[in-house]
Formats: structure tokens, C-alpha cells, sequence
């Protein structure tokens, strides 16, 4: 079984980490399975990927298609060319697809196009807003995708209701709590700790990259003064996404307790999620991770495609509007937030049911 695995951007790497150990492992115990890794280059600069490929331990990419960045289409449009000239010089038996960045979508289109089988890792899950990028991207990839590995019973349901058969569906957890399971012994203490003097749960983690909240400058302004005032003065870490910086600039906020920084690698920034006091993001995988580490998580927006860290995990949707943090801060600091508890099959060994799945497909 030949299986090409596809990478694209941050959120990825996480997940594709541990399938890869699994194959390997698989390998070496005289399974006839072995990858070969993609890396689309959508997302290529040295925080982005070269870094997280070193601290998660995953091996060199056998390809990178360097298909850079552009418009929702030139960006789809470029590694989809890539990606063909790739898979007809390398023929895969499957290949596998994770999360729902547009590399997803792009290189699943491309592997139906040419008759070979498509896993995705992360099926099913759906936030119901298709104004998401991320929402088509997923649509799409599973309305060809041949078998599902899935990270919760409402992501089954959803592939159900959607037509979908049992047969291809297998629930086996999430692979990115796989990866943080295993990094949280390695977490590295940033610079940021010593130059804020911070203190274990007296501080906020806050992250924000979705239009929603960023695009309108004076809706981020009014958002970031909201939740630097409600915070009792702790610090607030703000690493700021690249898209970010520039409105940020533009604008000109600033508070004594709001530190701005730079991206962190994947080992720093949950070193700093690990010891928040909360955090406050608008990220569906951050939401996961605190779940597990039982931090307690604010999102803001309007829907999410992982209900699971709501109803059985420590995070609550707030919404867009930035009146909303006030009341969900007197929350927290009241001691009334939930404790939350991890959800089925989030146990590390997600990796292992997709390969021992993709062995006995053979």
C-alpha cells in the first residue's frame, strides 16, 4: 500500500506527524505500507513549516510543489497542476488528505480526477457558515472522498445525513491531540514568559486571524480594547498572525498589559496555552487542545465546526460582538467556568486506527 500524504499549511503538520510515525512503526513490524510525503508550499516561511517539521520530528517532505500563495484560485489553481504533475510521476494506492486548508480540497480533486482511492483525516466536521473558506474546502473534499476517519460522533452524523455509508466511515479520534499528547512533555518556555514576568494562570493567550474580527479595523480596535479592559490587568500574549501585523499597524492599539509578539513555534505557544489562565481565540484546533489541557476557551464567532469542545470540552462560543467578553470574563474570574472533560477517542492513539484501517485495506 503506497500512500502519498499531503501537506500544506501549520495546521497540518500536527496531524500528519503522527500517521506518519504510525506508518513507519507499521513498517518496521513487516507491514507492506509506505508514504510519501507532499509538502504543497502553500504555507512555506521558516515559522510556518521548516520549524514545525523539525520540533514535531516529521521527515523531510519527498516533494515540495512550492505552489505559494495568491488569491483563493490562483492558490487552488497552482496546486492543483502541481499536484497532477506530482501524482502521475509518483502513482499512489490512496491519497491522504488532512483538515481543511485549500491543499485539502485542491490535491483531493486531483486524486479523484486520476482513479486513485482518497482518505480524509478530519471528516465530517462542519460549521454550517459556507462564507468559510475552510467550510468549502471541506464540503468538497467529502463529497469525493472514499473513506473518513473521523474525530467525533457528530462528525458521523453529519457524513450520515449527508449520504454517506457506515462502511466508510471509521471514527478513530483526533490526530492533533495524538501530537499534543506526545509534545506536552517537550513544551518550551518562551522569551515572552521572562519579559512579561508571568506567572502560571495569571495571563491570557489571544489569537485572532479570521476576517470576521480582523478586517474591520475598527471592529478589531473595539475587540482588543474589550478584552484588554476585562482582564483585571493580567497580561494579554497576542502572537499576531502576519495578516494580522498589518492592521494592527494601521490602527495603533496598544494597552501597558497587551503584549504583541511574534509567531511562536508549536512546543512555545502551548507551553503558554498550557499555563493561561484562559484563552481567547477565533481558532477551531486551538479550541481542541485547551479542551484536553483543560483550559478554559473563549472563541469568538458565531459557529463552530467542533461542537464536541463546547458541549463536552472547556470552550463557549461568544460570538463577533465584542460586548460579549465583558459578561464571559466576570465568568471566569467568578470561578463559575466549566471544568469540561476530553472527548471519546482522544486518547494519542487516533494515527494508529488510520494505519492499522489502511493496512487491511490491502
Amino acid at each position: 500500500m503506497k500512500i502519498t500524504i499531503i501537506a500544506g499549511a501549520r495546521p497540518n503538520f500536527m496531524k500528519i506527524a503522527p500517521i506518519i510515525d504510525a506508518i513507519i512503526n507499521a513498517a518496521n513490524s513487516g507491514a507492506k505500507i509506505s508514504y510519501r510525503l507532499v509538502h504543497t508550499g502553500q504555507h512555506y516561511d521558516k515559522k510556518m513549516s521548516h520549524d514545525f517539521f523539525k520540533q514535531l520530528g516529521i521527515p523531510e517532505p519527498h516533494a515540495n510543489l512550492e505552489a505559494g500563495g495568491g488569491t483563493q484560485a490562483e492558490q487552488t489553481a497552482n496546486i492543483m497542476v502541481r499536484f497532477e504533475k506530482e501524482l502521475q510521476e509518483n502513482p499512489a494506492d490512496l491519497v491522504l488528505v488532512v483538515g481543511d486548508v485549500t491543499s485539502t480540497m485542491a490535491c483531493a480533486i486531483v486524486a479523484k480526477k486520476m482513479h486513485t482511492q482518497l482518505a480524509h483525516v478530519e471528516a465530517g466536521i462542519r460549521s454550517g457558515d459556507i462564507t468559510m473558506p475552510e467550510e468549502v474546502n471541506r464540503m468538497v473534499t467529502d463529497a469525493i472522498t472514499d473513506y473518513f476517519y473521523t474525530t467525533s460522533d457528530v462528525a458521523n452524523k453529519n457524513l450520515e445525513a449527508s449520504g454517506v455509508t457506515g462502511d466508510r466511515i471509521v471514527f478513530v479520534g483526533n490526530t492533533m491531540i495524538d501530537t499534543l499528547l506526545k509534545q506536552t512533555p517537550r513544551f518550551i518556555r518562551p522569551a515572552i514568559w521572562q519579559d512579561a514576568s508571568l506567572k502560571p494562570q495569571q495571563y491570557f493567550v489571544l489569537t485572532l486571524h479570521r476576517p470576521a474580527n480582523v478586517d474591520q479595523e475598527q471592529q478589531l480596535k473595539v475587540l482588543l480594547d474589550e478584552i484588554v479592559s476585562s482582564v483585571d490587568g493580567l497580561p494579554v500574549i497576542f502572537p499576531v498572525h502576519p495578516r494580522t501585523a498589518a492592521i494592527l499597524d494601521q490602527i495603533g492599539v496598544s494597552a501597558p498589559n497587551l503584549h504583541m509578539i511574534e509567531p511562536l513555534s508549536y512546543l512555545e505557544f502551548n507551553y503558554l496555552v498550557k499555563n493561561a489562565k484562559a484563552v481567547v481565540t477565533d481558532s477551531g484546533g486551538i479550541t481542541e487542545e485547551t479542551t484536553v489541557m483543560g483550559v478554559p476557551c473563549m472563541t469568538l464567532r458565531d459557529n463552530t465546526e467542533r461542537p464536541e469542545t463546547c458541549t463536552i470540552g472547556t470552550n463557549e462560543l461568544l460570538g463577533t460582538d465584542p460586548k460579549a467578553v465583558k459578561p464571559a470574563m466576570a465568568k471566569l474570574f467568578s470561578g463559575n467556568w466549566k471544568k469540561g472533560s476530553i472527548p471519546e477517542l482522544w486518547d494519542g492513539k487516533a494515527a494508529e486506527r488510520i494505519v492499522n484501517h489502511l493496512i487491511n485495506l490491502n
